[in-house]
């Protein structure tokens, strides 16, 4: 079954090598086949260079797509991590 979600970068800088990091941290915790769509891009979300291809801007809302026997907890932690700014502190 395939559980869907999505967020909000609020990252001044937006989705750039630092928070992209931590998305790939997060997600590479989980079982889970996790893809993130932005425009006509989709990338697996344990691949930083996959996700540095988005280039998605502060305000640019990203799609997650998760499926696997984790994919309802892999998508919450990656929303729970946009929230708090993927951890960065400015």
């Amino acid at each position: 079954m395939q559980h869907k979600n999505s967020f909000i970068i609020v990252n001044e800088k937006g989705l750039h090598t630092r928070p992209a990091t931590e998305l790939v941290k997060c997600a590479s915790t989980f079982k889970a086949r996790i893809t993130l769509v932005y425009h006509d891009l989709n990338v697996n979300a344990k691949s930083l260079l996959g996700i540095l291809m988005l280039a998605a801007p502060k305000g640019a809302k990203i799609e997650i797509e998760a499926e696997g026997e984790d994919a309802k907890e892999a998508i919450k932690a990656i929303a729970d991590l946009s929230k708090n700014k993927f951890n960065i502190k400015y």
